[in-house]
């Protein structure tokens, strides 16, 4: 190798939300610190995509192919957004207009309301619901008179839901709303690296159901004074951004001082006298004094199979899952108004093609031309992971099926958009956090790893992440 290779303190390898907000919060932390960030793809922000398309009405469609929002209640990515200027693009949810449906033996069923999280918070509207059958909320009241579990230690959101509220909880609300957000199967999915808030009002309350009326009460008396304090609406609990999330990564790449370089990989990290030097995919090479990882677990762990045999080996055992997502275009003509409101999440045992519907134009305006609908259907995962081997012909076929079959949408689409994600959600398993922890302990010094692998994989998390590395970086030891 060349003795003339670039030299600079900072090498981040991986371009998606997480690289790039690390990349952002080194650069605002000490901004005389050089950096490189290196992408492989073709394009910034990782599963960050927006499409949009003309040619149907007064406003363009803008299709998601990623996460199309982010909830207000972890601080962390509003935070980003107002700091790169983008106060004025944020986009609440509409809702006056929110209403989920739970298919249930196989027909949309109204979630009923004032169930928070999975915890009912009104009688009347739980009681007269017919998701869960009377056997099935006496059990769950039991909830009221099961002792806490306060061992610490990890238990699966299925055993934590089936010892609290019983079985018909855990198939017809938790696991298609808990675990859908992971993508997971509840059976495997550990309850403190995912909802640990259950936990701990499991602990303070000892009951949920007593915990979420106490949280209700404490959340409705703060709503009633902030309008009286600053004149401001309720925060929507998921906030999206006007012309769509990619909204984010433009705004982030265009503030970024550091070199940045897509379609340049990393094939090999070796030790160096300076730190670490990076042979990269154009034949290249770089050192750098520090190295962060934001790539996914299983590719970190190639890079360091030889550097950190023992961090590689519990990178690897991150398992990951594939997930997909069909959106479809209509005239509003064609769209039956039967289940309005912000669409419908499908347990596994319902066994279909689909984990769940959304009606993007209902959930969020600035989504579809005026008398148009976009819906988006999401498939893979732990539900349906046979749909992530079709092709595209056959995947649109069984959507389209779904759709005419849940909610009576027969119509030829407009036009329909086909994301796939191959091996993208990592699941958090039981004893995620103590993986999580042994693999940082077994890192070497300088070498850094971070994203939706180990700490959270919401948008927020990713960049919460992002700034506690760019932090450990930023005030090391030079």
């Amino acid at each position: 190798m060349s003795n003339n290779n670039l030299h600079v303190d900072i090498a981040i390898i991986g371009g998606g939300i997480s690289g790039l907000s690390t990349a952002w919060y080194v650069q605002k932390g000490d901004p005389a610190l050089s950096y490189v960030l290196l992408e492989r793809g073709e394009r910034w922000g990782g599963k960050v995509r927006t499409d949009t398309v003309d040619g149907f009405g007064d406003a363009p469609f803008v299709v998601e192919g990623g996460p199309d929002s982010f909830i207000t209640q972890k601080p962390w990515a509003m935070g980003l957004a107002r700091e790169l200027g983008l106060g004025e693009d944020l986009l609440p949810t509409n809702d006056d207009q929110r209403k989920t449906y739970v298919l249930n033996r196989g027909r949309p069923t109204p979630l009923p309301d004032g169930v928070l999280m999975i915890i009912p918070t009104q009688f009347m509207p739980f009681a007269l619901s017919p998701l869960i059958s009377p056997l099935g909320k006496l059990r769950m009241g039991l909830d009221l008179l099961i002792p806490a579990k306060r061992d610490g230690q990890d238990e699966t959101l299925a055993e934590f839901v089936q010892r609290r509220l019983g079985n018909e909880a855990l198939d017809k609300i938790a696991e298609p709303l808990m675990s859908g957000i992971y993508n997971a199967e509840a059976e495997k999915q550990s309850l403190l690296a995912t909802f640990p808030r259950f936990r701990a009002i499991e602990e303070k309350h000892g009951s949920l159901i007593k915990g979420m009326l106490a949280s209700k009460k404490a959340a409705d008396e703060a709503r009633a004074k902030a309008p009286a304090a600053n004149g401001s609406k309720p925060l929507s609990v998921f906030m999206s951004l006007k012309d769509g999330m990619n909204t984010l990564v433009d705004a982030l790449t265009a503030r970024l001082t550091g070199d940045l370089r897509l379609r340049v990989g990393v094939d090999a990290i070796h030790p160096s006298q300076e730190g670490y030097r990076l042979d990269l995919s154009d034949g290249s090479s770089i050192v750098a004094r520090r190295v962060i990882l934001a790539t996914p677990a299983y590719f970190s762990a190639d890079l360091l199979a030889d550097l950190a045999p023992q961090a590689a080996t519990l990178l690897d055992g991150i398992r990951y899952v594939g997930t997909g997502t069909i959106s479809l275009a209509f005239r509003r003509q064609d769209v039956p108004d039967n289940y309005p409101g912000f669409g419908i999440v499908v347990p596994r045992s319902e066994a279909r093609d689909v984990n769940a519907i959304t009606w993007s134009s209902t959930k969020f305006n600035r989504r579809a031309p005026q008398d148009h609908v976009l819906a988006r259907v999401f498939f893979g995962g732990s539900r349906s992971p046979h749909m992530m081997d079709l092709d595209d012909d056959e995947a649109l076929r069984r959507v389209r099926a779904e759709l005419k079959v849940m909610v009576g949408v027969g119509a030829e689409p407009l036009f329909h958009r086909i994301y796939r994600w191959p091996r993208s959600n990592p699941q958090y398993d039981v004893g995620h956090l103590d993986r999580v922890a042994a693999i940082e302990a077994a890192l070497p010094p300088g070498i850094h790893v971070t994203g939706s692998a180990y700490r959270g994989i919401g948008l927020p998390d990713c960049v919460h992440q992002a700034q506690q590395t760019a932090e450990a970086v930023v005030n090391g030891d030079w």
